[in-house]
């Protein structure tokens, strides 16, 4: 095909999207819809994934220490500590340093603690102890929890299958959404080009008798369907990356403890925004695509 003939059906596909504006501003509409609802779901599947990573890498166990435990006790603990193998670091917290760190990660309501300063405080001393491989953790915590003098050991697998299986069941749902609301705008799209199609069926069928190929045809729906497909790709991409960077701003003002977790766990605009948009404009663009050759099909055989 010659590029005189390529932009003149361009331009005719683009004519076609305009002519039938209502239909196509539903498609895009629809389509824009599908887009943002894949797009939350599939950044926060990739967010629970750099979750995920967080938390294999804090190998963190919390030895908490018995309230009675004299000098001497404290000393035993900290040597038996120190004599396991595959501990990477050992440090002791004492009881106003825990109040402390509990303070900080209240943010504003620091002052709720105040009530504990001295013979009140409710907190035990520690020893946070990190694992030079967290696949030791099973090996090591029951030398921990053996240690004379220690009261408990806070292993943070519980946190971490909670978040395995929310993982698990976001990617579930993820796909779900991608079949589903794919499927939604596949018929909506290939409803608004069937219109278009059935209203120029006689002119079809003519450049058939005349010998016109069903690519000559077809390809200026295509550029209508594919139109559809960017023009709502690059709607959803907008939105869906100005609400993630609403999020990453408001984050910092996020509860000390948690906006730490944040600021560590979220993806950074500069590794998304690229591919979002190029997800966006691709899905999109194969959505359009495959809307217009099931709307074309049937009457391009005469």
């Amino acid at each position: 095909m010659k590029w005189s003939s390529f932009k003149y059906l361009a331009r005719q596909g683009l004519h076609n999207m305009i002519n039938n504006r209502l239909m196509s501003f539903a498609s895009v509409g629809v389509l824009t819809v599908c887009l943002i609802i894949t797009g939350v779901a599939g950044l926060f599947t990739a967010n629970m994934n750099s979750l995920m990573l967080y938390l294999r890498s804090q190998n963190e166990v919390v030895v908490y220490l018995d309230e009675n435990l004299d000098d001497a006790g404290l000393a035993s603990v900290d040597s038996a500590l120190r004599a396991i193998s595959g501990l990477k670091e050992v440090t002791y917290v004492s009881k106003d340093e825990a109040l402390d760190l509990m303070r900080d990660s209240m943010g504003d309501k620091a002052d709720l603690f105040d009530v504990f300063e001295g013979e009140e405080n409710p907190f035990l001393a520690n020893y946070k102890v990190v694992l030079q491989d967290v696949g030791q953790m099973d090996e090591i915590v029951p030398q921990l929890e053996s240690i004379s003098g220690v009261v408990d050991v806070n292993v943070p697998t519980g946190l971490s299958d909670l978040v395995v299986n929310i993982h698990k069941a976001v990617t579930v749902v993820s796909v779900g959404l991608v079949v589903v609301l794919g499927f939604v705008s596949i018929v909506v799209i290939s409803n608004t080009i069937r219109l278009t199609v059935f209203a120029r069926r006689k002119e079809i069928n003519i450049m058939k008798y005349v010998g016109a190929t069903n690519g000559f045809i077809r390809l200026p729906f295509f550029v209508e369907g594919i139109a559809v497909g960017l023009i709502a790709g690059v709607i959803s991409s907008a939105i869906v990356l100005g609400g993630y960077q609403l999020l990453l701003i408001y984050s910092v003002d996020f509860p000390a403890f948690w906006g730490s977790i944040l600021n560590d766990v979220l993806l950074g605009m500069n590794q998304i925004w690229w591919k979002v948009l190029v997800a966006f404009l691709a899905f999109g663009s194969l959505i359009g695509s495959v809307g217009t050759a099931t709307s074309i099909r049937k009457y391009l055989h005469v």
